[in-house]
C-alpha cells in the first residue's frame, strides 16, 4: 500500500516505548506504507493493504533473548482451552488449514501495525486483551522489512519478534511472522535477509506448534513466475530447520491473487509453488475491492489454500469510510470456504483501518471493552468474538 502524511513520533519517544516493551517481555507471567506513492501506482494499488509508516521513528535494542534452540524440542504446553492448546500443530490438508487432528479450521485475529513504529501498541495489556476480550485466535507480527524496520538492524528486530512470538504463546495464540516486504515490490529484493532471519527464527520457535511464517507480504510489479521462483528458494531452506510450520506464500499484485494488474487466480492454480505444507495469501479491503476480487476469491477457494492475512474494512489505503456491508460479505464467504483472516491493524494509527482511538497505545489502554475503539474496531471486535468450533462440537 501506499502511505499518505502520518503525524510526527520522535525517535527518542518511540525508543523509549520499545525499551518499555522489551521490560514487559520480560516480566510477563507464563498464564502498510511507504513514502507517497505515483497515481499509477494508487490506481494498481485498488491493489493493497493500508501499511502505512508514520514519518520518523526507531526504537532502541532490546536484550538477547538467550539461547537459540534447534528443531521440535518440547515447548511449554498453551493454556488449557486456548486455540493452541485445542488445535495443536497445524499443517495444510488439501485446500484447507487443518488442526492436528485433521479438522479444517478457521482462525481469526488481527496484524500488528509496523512494529518500528507502533511497539507500544503490542505491549503485554494489548495482547492480553487482544487473547482474553477479543478472543482472536491468532496476532499477525508486522516486521517491515525497508522503511526503518529488519533491515536497519537485524538484529534489534529478529529478537524484538522473538519476544513477540513468547508472548503470543504464552497467551495460547497463534503466530504469523509477517516478513511484511512492501517497497521494492520484488521479494528476490530480500532473499539473503530473508533466509538468514527465518533461519533464526525456525531455529529458536521451530519447536513450537503455534506459529506460521508468511515469507512475502505483497509482492508486486512483478510476474507471477517470479514470486514463485523466492518461494521455492526460501522454502527448503526454513525446511532445513523446521518441517512443519505451515508456510504462507503471498501473490502477485499485492496479494490480490494478481487481479489487481488485469489477472486472476489461474495463474497460480496453473503454476503452483513446488513445496508441500503451504498457502497462499489474499488481501482485501471492502471498500475498494469488489465484485472482481470477491469472485476470485470465491473461486480459488475451491482450488488451492488460501489464509487473508490482510483485510480492512476501509478503502486500499485504510482509510476513509468503512464498509460494513461489503467486509461482511466477505466475511461469511470466509466463514462457508473456512478460510483465516486476519485483520489489518492492532494500532492507534490515526487512519480509520487503525482499531485503537489516537493516544491509546501512548496511555497504555484501556484495552478491552469497546471505550478505546474506532468504528472499525468495535465491528471487527464484535466478529471475532464469535469464535470457530474447531470442529469440538
Amino acid at each position: 500500500m501506499k502511505p499518505s502524511g502520518h503525524s510526527w513520533r520522535s525517535s527518542a519517544g518511540i525508543g523509549a516505548v520499545a525499551a518499555a516493551l522489551l521490560l514487559g517481555l520480560a516480566a510477563v507471567p507464563s498464564g502498510t506504507a511507504g513514502g507517497p506513492g505515483t497515481a499509477a501506482a494508487a490506481e494498481a494499488g485498488n491493489a493493497s493493504s493500508a501499511d502505512r509508516r508514520p514519518d520518523g521513528a526507531g526504537v532502541h535494542r532490546p536484550a538477547s533473548t538467550g539461547t537459540v534452540s534447534t528443531g521440535r524440542a518440547k515447548a511449554a504446553d498453551p493454556p488449557a482451552g486456548t486455540p493452541a492448546a485445542v488445535n495443536g500443530q497445524l499443517r495444510v490438508c488439501g485446500t484447507k488449514l487443518c488442526n492436528e487432528r485433521g479438522r479444517p479450521v478457521q482462525l481469526r485475529g488481527m496484524s500488528t501495525h509496523g512494529l518500528q513504529w507502533y511497539p507500544r501498541c503490542a505491549t503485554g495489556g494489548a495482547l492480553d486483551a487482544l487473547a482474553r476480550d477479543w478472543k482472536a485466535d491468532v496476532v499477525r507480527l508486522s516486521l517491515y522489512v525497508q522503511e526503518g524496520g529488519y533491515e536497519t538492524d537485524p538484529r534489534r528486530f529478529t529478537d524484538l519478534v522473538s519476544g513477540l512470538i513468547e508472548q503470543a504463546s504464552e497467551r495460547g495464540m497463534y503466530a504469523v511472522v509477517d516478513w511484511h516486504m512492501l517497497t521494492p515490490g520484488d521479494p528476490h529484493h530480500n532473499l539473503t535477509r530473508a533466509k538468514t532471519f527465518f533461519t533464526e527464527i525456525a531455529r529458536r520457535h521451530g519447536h513450537r506448534k503455534n506459529l506460521l511464517y508468511e515469507i512475502a507480504n505483497e509482492p508486486s510489479g512483478v510476474s507471477w513466475s517470479r514470486v514463485k521462483s523466492y518461494a521455492e528458494q526460501l522454502i527448503p531452506v526454513i525446511r532445513r530447520v523446521d518441517a512443519e510450520t505451515p508456510v504462507l506464500v503471498g501473490t502477485r499484485a499485492w496479494s490480490s491473487l494478481g487481479v489487481s494488474d488485469g489477472s486472476d487466480e489461474s495463474e497460480v492454480v496453473a503454476d503452483p509453488v513446488k513445496a508441500a505444507n503451504i498457502m497462499y495469501t489474499f488481501h482485501f479491503y471492502a471498500a475498494s475491492h469488489r465484485e472482481e476480487y470477491y469472485a476470485a476469491l470465491s473461486r480459488a477457494a475451491n482450488r488451492i489454500p488460501l489464509f487473508v492475512t490482510e483485510f480492512g474494512t476501509q478503502n486500499y489505503a485504510g482509510e476513509g469510510a468503512d464498509d460494513f456491508a461489503m467486509a461482511g460479505r466477505y466475511l461469511d464467504l470466509l466463514a462457508e470456504k473456512k478460510i483465516s483472516w486476519i485483520n489489518w491493524n492492532y494500532s492507534d494509527d490515526h487512519r480509520s483501518g487503525a482499531v485503537f482511538k489516537q493516544g491509546t497505545c501512548d496511555r497504555g489502554g484501556p484495552w478491552a471493552g469497546t471505550s478505546s475503539l474506532k468504528e472499525a474496531g468495535k465491528w471487527i471486535r464484535s466478529r471475532m468474538r464469535t469464535p470457530d468450533d474447531f470442529g469440538t462440537s
